[in-house]
């Protein structure tokens, strides 16, 4: 099964990078605007994307404030079913480290391999967004 994996640093404290992968105003923030998502464990986390002609379900499996949060996709595209998202905060000299992985992928496919350079582009926009740079969630609607 492959992983996709990206490592940044961010220069901002580990609670800021944890909110904006943990909280629906902080995945509206880089990821996509049509987000819903309760952060608790065995809460729902919805993400739409194209006026809503794709939307990823999801449900938060464990989140340790300021450390880690994770969440599997349920249902949708047959690609990710059954995948997981894993962002680690860690503190570092320079700033906070985040490292994300999408894993349990069945196979490296075409698609798979799309989706790991969409996620290097939200890790970088996702630093943006921590340090206040402010470039507005990829996905608008």
């Amino acid at each position: 099964m492959p992983d996709l994996h990206h490592s940044i640093v961010i220069q901002a404290s580990p609670m800021k990078v944890y909110e904006a992968v943990s909280t629906e105003k902080g995945f509206q923030g880089w990821w996509t605007a049509d987000t819903r998502a309760e952060p608790k464990v065995g809460g729902k986390a919805e993400f739409g994307f194209d006026n809503g002609g794709t939307v990823f379900h999801m449900m938060v499996e464990a989140l340790e404030p300021g450390k880690r949060f994770r969440m599997v996709c349920h249902g949708d595209d047959p690609q990710w079913r059954g995948t997981h998202l894993d962002w680690e905060v860690s503190k570092e000299p320079g700033g906070t480290r985040l490292t994300f992985i999408h894993g349990g992928w069945r196979e490296m496919t075409p698609y798979c391999a799309m989706c790991n350079s969409t996620w290097g582009e939200l890790t970088c926009r996702l630093k943006d967004y921590v340090e206040g740079k402010n470039p507005g969630p990829h996905w608008t609607r």
